[in-house]
C-alpha cells in the first residue's frame, strides 16, 4: 500500500511534464479513482489511509489538507513529509505502481476536477451510496473499502468502464 500523498505527488508531476493542470479537487479525485481502479483490478487497497464522504464527493483527507491552500488554482509544488524537517517530495514505495499510475493519468487526466467530481457523484457510485444513507447525517464517513472494490470490480467487466468512476 501506498502514502496517499506519494500517489498525489506521481499525479502533480505528471501535470507538470505534460502541462495539463491539477487542482486539488482534481488531485483529491485522481487519487481516490486510482484507489478504486486498484481495489477493482488488484483486489486491494492502494492507499494506506482511508475515503471520507464529504459533501462535495469522496475525499483523501491527506491530500486535501495538503493543497487546499491552492484553492481552485493549479498546484505548483508537491507534498513533502508532514515533519517541518522533511523537504524531499513524497515518493511512491513501490516503483511497479507506474504503468498502473500512467494509465489512470491517460484516461483521467484530461478532466477537470468537477468532471470528475461529477463521475463521483453519479448513482450507485460508492460516495453516493454513503453519502445517501450516512454522510448527509454525520461529518468524514468512510466509504469502506469493500463497497469500493465492489463497485470498481464492476466496472472492469462492463464496456466502457472507464468512462465512469
Amino acid at each position: 500500500m501506498e502514502n496517499a500523498l506519494a500517489i498525489a505527488n506521481y499525479f502533480i508531476k505528471k501535470s507538470f511534464d505534460t502541462g495539463e493542470p491539477v487542482t486539488n479537487m482534481k488531485l483529491v479525485k485522481l487519487v481516490y479513482i486510482a484507489h478504486g481502479w486498484y481495489l477493482g483490478l488488484a483486489g486491494e487497497p492502494l492507499l494506506t489511509e482511508p475515503i471520507e464522504a464529504w459533501k462535495y464527493g469522496p475525499v483523501v483527507p491527506s491530500v486535501y489538507y495538503s493543497f487546499k491552500d491552492f484553492g481552485g488554482d493549479s498546484i505548483r509544488q508537491m507534498a513533502t513529509g508532514f515533519n517541518a524537517s522533511e523537504t524531499a517530495a513524497v515518493p511512491l514505495a513501490d516503483a511497479s505502481l507506474v504503468p498502473f499510475l500512467d494509465k489512470i493519468w491517460e484516461v483521467y487526466g484530461k478532466f477537470t476536477g468537477i468532471d470528475l467530481s461529477a463521475m463521483t457523484h453519479q448513482d450507485h457510485t460508492p460516495w453516493k451510496q454513503v453519502w445517501d444513507t450516512q454522510g448527509k447525517h454525520s461529518n468524514n464517513v468512510i466509504i469502506p473499502n469493500d463497497v469500493i472494490k465492489d463497485y470498481y470490480q464492476k466496472l472492469v467487466n462492463a464496456p466502457h468502464a472507464a468512462q465512469s468512476a
